[in-house]
């Protein structure tokens, strides 16, 4: 488009038609003024237009792979008073139940049995002359079962380098931390990979999620958006005028059922942390952004 311009601007009657409109009052009537500066300035400029300049940030994507609570949160003291509450009103406006009309029904069979005119033969018959299980029977048995009753603990790796599984904290949702070199030390990150020509961010982060050491990690990523974006400079002695920086852009995924963790005697560089945790680890200009995205369920 610039050398045709270019050619328009140069012929005499465009130079005529351009004079023309400024010395009539066209401008008045709504017609814009074009300015033939203007457009020279602009056909010099897309004629002179270098070809395209390679980004001085280097892109990556990363991955928010959260870990949903499996079992319910631990209840506070007021939940605890509030749960009691609830169960005595509901106890109270409740029916009867079958066991508890049966409790009721032998309470007054034996009350009949005590009695004065009390008939063994009538009572027999009435009940088949067969041996029954009273409900009082059934309640010893339960008390009995309840005392060997151990619930599960709510965290299955009590003992072991409980950082590195996903089985911890079963009432909290984790997120998952790799630790990478970055320049001349190791810190901890989200899951990241470089971005590379004919990929998308998201191909990206998946990348950086699959390649993981020794993890097999299966995850559902909540769309192609990301949710969020980390812009930081390089230190001075490594910065250059075509790398100045990087660029993170963040997509939220969720961990699917039956994924590997780290199990005991293991050193993966990887670990499970509440959000509560996550400023013992990552650095407070990178958790300032990852906090803006991470939802403590």
């Amino acid at each position: 488009m610039a050398a045709p311009c270019s050619r328009m601007v140069n012929r005499p009657l465009f130079r005529q038609f351009m004079t023309h409109v400024r010395r009539t009052g066209l401008k008045h009537t709504g017609v814009r003024l074009i300015s033939l500066s203007c457009v020279c300035r602009a056909a010099t400029r897309s004629q002179s237009k270098p070809g395209s300049v390679a980004s001085p940030w280097k892109l990556y994507g990363a991955v928010c792979l959260q870990r949903l609570p499996v079992i319910s949160q631990e209840r506070n003291p007021v939940e605890d008073r509030f749960a009691e509450l609830m169960h005595q009103m509901e106890l109270e406006r409740s029916l009867l139940s079958e066991h508890e009309q049966r409790l009721l029904e032998e309470a007054e069979r034996v009350r009949r049995k005590q009695a004065d005119n009390y008939d063994s033969d009538e009572e027999e018959a009435d009940y088949g002359g067969q041996e029954t299980i009273t409900a009082q029977d059934q309640e010893d048995t339960w008390e009995l079962n309840l005392k060997h009753f151990q619930p599960a603990l709510r965290d299955r790796d009590v003992g072991v380098p409980a950082l590195g599984s996903v089985e911890r904290c079963l009432g909290d949702s984790l997120v998952l931390l790799v630790q990478q070199t970055v320049g001349k030390g190791n810190i901890w990150l989200l899951p990241q990979a470089q971005w590379e020509a004919g990929e998308t961010l998201r191909q990206t982060a998946e990348r950086g999620l699959a390649s993981l050491p020794e993890a097999d990690f299966k995850a559902t990523f909540l769309g192609n958006t990301p949710c969020g974006v980390y812009k930081y400079k390089f230190p001075k002695d490594v910065r250059t005028d075509a790398c100045v920086g990087a660029k993170v852009f963040f997509f939220k995924a969720l961990l699917s059922a039956g994924s590997a963790s780290r199990s005991a005697g293991q050193n993966k560089p990887f670990l499970w942390a509440k959000k509560t945790e996550l400023q013992g680890y990552l650095k407070p200009a990178y958790l300032e952004k990852v906090n803006r995205f991470i939802l403590d369920l």
